[in-house]
């Protein structure tokens, strides 16, 4: 009887040791996969020995949970093997059921929902607790789960389902991009505070061709008009720096800084006593800087660096031919990310967006979708055009007539003023 007692409660014991086990496994599971390995970086980077562990083990996730599923399941299972012995011996065979009742009970609290909640509430921390011992886990277990990772990708792939062993689900820039749109939605990010962030986000993705100045609104200078009104033009522009051009408009043969030319007539006045007429000496080819010119593709973030790195805040946007398309300055690269910029010499310009007492919203067409997009809190796609015209002539394959209507994702277009071959005005309103 002594030992009949003695091996009950060694059952017993077995068992709570178990479900301490499956807890440990379950908990693990949830702070590791649910822990940020931003925070983590920074926790390891502070000494922490744990975070830097947690960050190493989930650097190959599918092995990681493998390893803790495999744990996991082998002391659920033996927990409950247990338990229906320890029961019958007990009950009889009612014991059977019995087992299954408490088991599914102790399990469900002490082993799932406990320890899950438990690491939920500090991921970091926890993660950081039990990377040491899942890594022994992990080291003892890889074998097995090898093996088992073998057989389930034979058998999605008798499925057609290929697995990337390598691939992420998610970018780090789509995570971020979607913890911002998440944290906006319920309120504890700040519409322009998650503006910037994705905007700064969005730079690796977008080309200087998508924020360029068209060539059509470029202030140039013909180098050879008179010298009196090129100075004027100079004086008089909102724009320090003028692309000069020779024989045809797109021959940019240089570029007129306001300083250089001021600082350049200034010298030559100086030196001949004060006489404004010693201006007619000056040679525009020797104040123009050298143009600097920028393929059409190149990444918002690369041209950028390449700003920086040279100390230029302008360049001239050309195609594969060679041919000007627009340009693009520092300003417009750093507009993308913290907003309009206005200084002291910018004109006043009125709001591009006028909004209607029906809810619609008129606007220009060459106005871009992002701005649309940012200033309305809208999501239009911009992956097939970058004005809100050319989405709705890509949308229309046509060019529409003032007056046509278009209904396409989620929005009403009206076409309000059409010129020639361009859409130059819009109704815009949400469906």
């Amino acid at each position: 009887m002594e030992n009949l007692d003695t091996s009950l409660w060694l059952t017993v014991g077995a068992i709570l040791a178990l479900l301490l086990m499956s807890g440990f496994f379950s908990g693990s599971e949830t702070a590791l996969t649910a822990s940020s390995r931003g925070k983590l970086r920074a926790q390891a980077d502070k000494g922490s020995k744990g975070a830097e562990t947690a960050l190493e083990i989930t650097e190959d996730s599918e092995r990681l949970i493998g390893a803790v599923l495999l744990g996991n399941n082998l002391v659920n299972i033996l927990a409950a093997s247990l338990a229906t012995a320890l029961f019958t011996r007990i009950f009889g065979d009612s014991g059977v059921a019995l087992a299954t009742l408490v088991m599914t009970f102790m399990v469900l609290i002490f082993a799932e929902v406990l320890p899950k909640t438990y690491a939920i509430t500090n991921p970091e921390f926890a993660a950081s607790k039990v990377a040491p011992p899942i890594r022994v886990v992990i080291v003892l277990f890889s074998p097995v789960v090898a093996a088992v990772r073998m057989l389930v990708r034979g058998l999605l792939a008798l499925f057609g389902v290929k697995t990337d062993p390598d691939g992420a689900v998610l970018s780090y820039h789509e995570e971020i991009a979607g913890a911002l749109a998440l944290g906006h939605s319920e309120g504890t990010v700040q519409k322009e505070d998650r503006d910037r962030l994705l905007g700064a986000l969005d730079l690796g993705h977008r080309t200087v061709e998508e924020i360029m100045l068209h060539r059509s609104q470029i202030e140039t200078i013909n180098i050879d008009a008179p010298l009196e009104e090129i100075i004027a033009q100079c004086v008089n522009s909102t724009h320090s720096r003028l692309p000069a051009w020779k024989d045809d408009p797109e021959n940019i043969i240089g570029v007129i800084h306001s300083r250089d030319l001021m600082r350049e007539v200034h010298r030559l006045i100086t030196e001949n006593g004060g006489e404004y007429s010693a201006v007619a000496a000056l040679d525009l080819t020797s104040v123009a800087r050298e143009p600097y010119f920028v393929p059409e593709t190149t990444p918002l973030d690369e041209q950028m660096r390449q700003f920086l790195r040279q100390r230029r805040h302008f360049g001239l946007v050309i195609d594969e031919y060679g041919a000007l398309l627009g340009l693009i300055t520092l300003e417009d690269i750093l507009e993308e990310i913290v907003g309009e910029i206005v200084d002291e010499h910018d004109e006043d310009i009125p709001d591009p967006i006028i909004r209607l007492d029906d809810g619609s919203i008129e606007i220009d067409g060459g106005m871009t979708i992002r701005d649309v997009n940012r200033a309305m809190d809208w999501s239009l796609p911009d992956e097939e055009a970058n004005t809100v015209a050319g989405l709705v002539m890509h949308e229309a394959q046509m060019i529409p007539e003032a007056g046509q209507i278009f209904h396409f994702h989620g929005f009403r277009f009206v076409v309000v003023e059409r010129s020639e071959n361009r859409l130059t005005r819009l109704r815009i309103r949400e469906m």
